[in-house]
């Protein structure tokens, strides 16, 4: 893969985000985009958010970001950049993270977007996407904590066969 970067929409939780910035660091992201109501690392003096810093343990440091009203704005400017884009969602159009051998390429620049705890992403971004990809649940549960699912799809595109 060439370039990964990841798009939060509207993910409500500091802890959240937190974890995200540290799994991204992990997994050699190279900038992550917040949207929406997606709280940011800093607060608006500019320092750490100390909630914050205590998931991310200083990766807001080390993986860029940036903030904005909306995801539309980073979509459309990755699209003309010829990024893939893949949405992290439960839907009718949704295949298994794992099943995506076509964009395991050096030459593929990937965007995966995830979104709001409860009411996921909307479909106007689900349009967007090239792919919307879902974590198969074999439980009762119909979820699983967005930086759980983050982690689980970032690994398995960078490592999956």
């Amino acid at each position: 893969m060439k370039d990964l970067v990841v798009i939060l929409h509207n993910v409500r939780s500091i802890y959240n985000v937190g974890s995200i910035f540290r799994t991204a660091d992990a997994a050699g992201v190279s900038k992550i985009y917040l949207a929406g109501i997606t709280p940011a690392p800093i607060d608006r003096f500019g320092k750490t958010k100390p909630r914050f810093a205590k998931v991310s343990l200083g990766a807001e440091k080390s993986v860029p970001w940036e903030k904005f009203a909306s995801a539309a704005k980073p979509l459309h400017r990755l699209k003309k950049e010829n990024y893939k884009i893949f949405a992290v969602e439960q839907s009718k159009k949704s295949v298994p993270y794992y099943k995506t051998p076509e964009f395991h390429t050096a030459a593929s620049s990937l965007c995966l977007v995830l979104g709001n705890e409860v009411s996921g992403l909307p479909p106007a971004v689900l349009r967007l996407a090239d792919k919307i990809l879902e974590i198969p649940m074999r439980g009762k549960k119909e979820s699983l904590n967005v930086g759980v699912a983050f982690g689980i799809v970032v690994f398995g595109l960078l490592y999956g066969d």
